[in-house]
């Protein structure tokens, strides 16, 4: 999504009126307003006047004195002079490149100076926790694992990211999904005694080849199968089922084979079975092979397990002795899903359809979870803290007595300070501890507790991150947010959750806005693993890692195309950020890494030899990599949501580049904008590059496609699913391209050191997106000199950690508008 000062400011560039080649001559330097005017006026003012007022922008009545009146204004034709995109290239009166510079120079530091005389820090809305931060805040405040999305709707998109707080609302139906979440996270949580058994499946796509070893559930030696992280929820015995693959009549595949399936629980086997082979199901003939369509009815086991978060997995042993990866290739299911008249392949193998846990049954209490570690700080008998001592008598005390209560009020007045990212007050207590008497009398010290946690897990203090005025300011007046809300906006930014003790420490004593105690602290959040939420919630949004989700490649023309390489595609770009991260580079050098991270299945894709198996490791490019593959650009994640299902789409790619790299997005199309023709079966194929020039044909298009599409050409080298070629169908490609202003160059390689000249404006382009994603709102133009200085501040190197710096210190970060 645009910028809301961004808006509107598309140039009808056939309405230019050309200036005889006499009028161009070198400019007098821009020292002031009185010279920029007159810049304005020779260059701009023709087309950007209050009578025809092009672009909807009329240069001619805004004032540069004082310029923070106009401010949103100045900031667009800032932008267009660093771009230099007006007038526009071509136009034989435009402003040589030195004037060009010293306006934009003059420009900048007027805007910037006025914003350090009178801050505008914007009013964010009151923000509701995401769906990601309320199940991060739930890990780290109980320490327990939830399922966010079965228990609440995704959230919409504002300015590219789930977190904008204008768009956080709170419907009745919405609120009821969070009373429901609370009761049954509190149930988690704490351990009901009156749960009943329940059956969770975990089912296996179709499209995934189960060749490979998963997740780390299982050891090498196995292939295909699931692994999962499920939560038991007491201790006790548990069902596990598991149901192989079938075609459209339901017969099993691979039965010709014997096969040996495990299932194992935190690396323990815990059953171990034989199916296939000679049990007399070898497939002769489809009505001979019928007798054997319940054959998986056998692969069910009965375990004690105790309660927890645990990793359980199942999958089959491998019948070879060569090592992992140098098994022949094996034809994907979803090859012949659809054929179930005929015998399938000789080199299909069995595989997993879904997994079935069931139960608590003969349920033995609620054991000794991580959880329960972490509320019971105390017990009113004095035993251990988070045991189930209390299982037994749950129904058997009569009112509580000074013991209960004393423990009572230290738990939830921890569990309080938590949630509410403050000290607790009485108040805050108290309150609960009603919660806490009502759940005793039906269930118990532990009921009790769960009750008041039911109560806390629905608190406004908890859902909302709720910023107020302090009393006695003044209407429309910008104040230092306090200490305790600048350690939310940091916990949230960096580790989308709550602030732990050591950041709420340094709060509660008033510490944390001196430069060096915030300073120390961004780099101690950074380097702590909870900072992966950083990579999961703001880099696959930037960088619309998120789609490949969604992505659905045509079958037909790229049959290659599975769930394996779906979820490998945004894992490489996943750990090559984090990479970055970790090792604080420099932002920019993201265009231009050497290097990446691949399993077989993606090796195979790129054509890198020597990779064998699912675990990713990282590998060095070089010049001897297919396409001269390379940095984000070369990203087959990228690559691919920015293609159609059958075919690539230069101008998503270039529209994607201009958005996340450069940005400077270009504006919506029209509503009548007309598909590309396709290729006519029987006439010459035509490249993509050839049918877009119909576009670019027509004047109106020519405006946005003379920018994105040289962008997209450029990297036509690789086709829909990001797999490198050399042709377009029969048609050699064309990678070659020019920018508006003249620049030429040809293919991905020369397109990223293009890029890399032009770092500045992309380690912008991410400060801009950051600051977007740590505010929770869209950037105004009033936030423009905060993302300057920002990227000034982290020169020359622009490492990640002098980004985040500069955010947290920054004056849309640190303070606040009150209210007008």
């Amino acid at each position: 999504m645009r910028q809301p000062w961004i808006r509107g400011v598309v140039c009808a560039l056939a309405a230019v009126v050309v200036a005889p080649a006499a009028s161009v001559r070198a400019a007098a330097p821009v020292d002031g307003a009185e010279d920029l005017r007159a810049l304005l006026d020779r260059y701009c003012v023709t087309c950007h006047n209050e009578r025809l007022r092009t672009g909807n922008l009329a240069l001619d009545r805004t004032p540069l004195d004082p310029i923070r009146e106009g401010a949103d204004v100045w900031e667009k034709v800032l932008l267009k002079l660093e771009e230099r995109a007006m007038p526009p290239p071509g136009r034989r009166a435009r402003p040589e490149p030195a004037a060009y510079d010293a306006a934009a120079a003059w420009l900048e530091a007027a805007l910037d100076r006025a914003a350090e005389t009178a801050p505008d820090p914007g009013r964010p809305a009151i923000h509701r926790l995401n769906r990601a931060e309320y199940a991060n805040a739930v890990r780290d405040l109980l320490a327990l694992e939830i399922d966010a999305p079965a228990l609440l709707p995704a959230d919409d998109l504002g300015f590219g990211f789930d977190n904008n707080a204008d768009l956080l609302n709170v419907s009745p139906a919405l609120m009821e999904r969070y009373v429901s979440a609370a009761h049954k996270v509190s149930r988690m949580a704490v351990g009901d005694p009156r749960l009943r058994p329940a059956a969770e499946t975990y089912e296996l796509s179709r499209t995934r080849v189960q060749d490979h070893r998963v997740g780390d559930a299982m050891p090498f030696g196995s292939r295909g199968g699931v692994s999962v992280r499920h939560r038991f929820p007491l201790d006790g015995v548990y069902e596990l089922r598991l149901r192989l693959q079938r075609d459209i009549v339901g017969n099993i595949y691979g039965l010709q084979r014997e096969e040996r399936i495990e299932l194992r629980i935190d690396g323990e086997q815990v059953a171990l079975f034989r199916v296939g082979g000679d049990l007399g199901c070898a497939r002769a003939s489809l009505a001979g092979y019928h007798g054997c369509l319940d054959a998986d009815g056998q692969l069910v086991a009965r375990v004690a397990v105790p309660a927890g978060t645990r990793d359980v997995g199942a999958g089959f042993l491998r019948r070879t002795l060569a090592p992992e990866g140098l098994t022949p290739r094996r034809v994907p299911v979803s090859s012949f899903i659809l054929s179930a008249a005929k015998d399938p392949p000789e080199s299909e193998r069995m595989a997993l359809e879904h997994l079935v846990i069931d139960g608590p049954y003969d349920a033995a209490g609620p054991g000794d979870t991580a959880s329960r570690h972490r509320i019971f700080l105390c017990r009113p008998d004095q035993s251990t803290p988070g045991g189930d001592d209390d299982w037994a008598g749950a129904h058997a005390r009569a009112d509580a007595g000074p013991a209960e209560v004393a423990c009572a009020r230290r738990i939830l007045g921890t569990l309080a300070r938590r949630a509410y990212r403050r000290p607790a007050t009485e108040a805050d207590v108290a309150t609960l501890m009603e919660f806490f008497a009502a759940g005793r009398e039906d269930g118990g010290f532990d009921g009790g507790i769960q009750r008041a946690l039911t109560r806390l897990l629905v608190d406004p203090e908890f859902l909302f991150r709720i910023e107020t005025d302090p009393p006695g300011t003044a209407p429309g007046t910008a104040y230092r947010l306090s200490d305790l809300e600048l350690a939310s906006r940091l916990s949230f930014f960096l580790w989308s959750s709550i602030p732990d003790d050591e950041l709420l420490d340094d709060a509660v004593a008033g510490r944390l806005r001196a430069p060096a105690t915030l300073e120390r602290q961004v780099r101690r959040m950074l380097a702590d693993g909870r900072s992966d939420a950083l990579v999961e919630n703001f880099v696959a949004q930037w960088l619309h890692l998120r789609n490949m989700n969604r992505v659905t490649p045509d079958v037909n023309r790229f049959p290659e195309f599975d769930d394996n390489l779906r979820e490998a595609f945004a894992r490489e770009t996943e750990l090559l950020v984090a990479n970055e991260l970790r090792a604080d580079r420099g932002a920019a050098d993201l265009l231009t890494a050497d290097y990446t991270f691949v399993n077989e299945r993606l090796a195979r894709h790129y054509g890198l030899p020597g990779v064998y198996g699912s675990r990713f490791r990282r590998v060095d490019l070089g010049a001897g990599a297919p396409g001269g593959r390379g940095g984000l650009l070369g990203h087959a994640s990228i690559l691919t949501v920015t293609s159609h299902a059958t075919r690539t789409s230069p101008v998503l790619r270039g529209k994607w580049v201009l958005e996340n790299i450069l940005g400077a997005p270009p504006p919506p199309p029209p509503d009548d904008v007309p598909a590309l023709d396709e290729n006519t079966p029987g006439e010459p194929h035509r490249s993509v590059r050839a049918r877009l020039e119909q576009h670019r044909a027509n004047p109106v298009c020519a405006s946005c496609h003379a920018r994105m599409d040289p962008l997209g050409f450029a990297l036509e080298g690789f086709d829909g699913i990001g797999r490198w070629r050399a042709a377009d169908g029969d048609v050699p490609l064309d990678t070659s391209a020019t920018l508006p202003d003249g620049t030429a160059f040809d293919g991905p390689a020369e397109l990223r050191t293009l890029l890399a000249e032009r770092r500045e404006a992309f380690v912008r382009t991410v400060a801009a997106r950051m600051l977007t994603y740590a505010l929770g709102r869209g950037l105004e133009a009033h936030d423009q000199p905060a993302v300057r200085k920002i990227v000034r501040e982290a020169a020359p190197e622009y490492r990640w950690s002098s980004l985040v710096a500069g955010i947290a210190r920054s004056v849309p970060f640190t303070m606040r508008r009150s209210e007008p």
